[in-house]
């Protein structure tokens, strides 16, 4: 029997971050956080870093355009939250295996 949940897809990821954990300058350790997992990171790197579009992002990463857009907008939001009201960026976690080759 199952339990009605869907089966995350795992995405292709093909770089990790240098650092994991940003936070405004000159505040104090107890900021409220946003967490971005390394999926959402990787939608926003393969299209504002890289300058892929979203069908060949979406094949980068092994996921539907659907999917793909669903990852980017979620990035997108939390990172935009996270700027405009002062609160720390965590990156971790997430459905994903990591290809160096991506």
């Amino acid at each position: 029997m199952t339990s009605g949940k869907r089966r995350r897809v795992r995405r292709r990821v093909g770089r990790l971050p240098e650092a994991f954990f940003y936070k405004p300058a000159g505040t104090t350790k107890d900021l409220e956080l946003v967490e971005l997992t390394i999926n959402e990171l990787e939608a926003i790197r393969l299209i504002d870093l890289e300058g892929l579009n979203q069908e060949d992002a979406a094949y980068m990463m092994g996921v539907s355009r659907r999917t793909f857009w669903n990852d980017l907008k979620s990035a997108r939001r939390k990172v935009a939250d996270a700027l405009m009201k002062g609160k720390a960026i965590e990156i971790k976690g997430g459905s994903y295996v990591f290809d160096g080759d991506v």
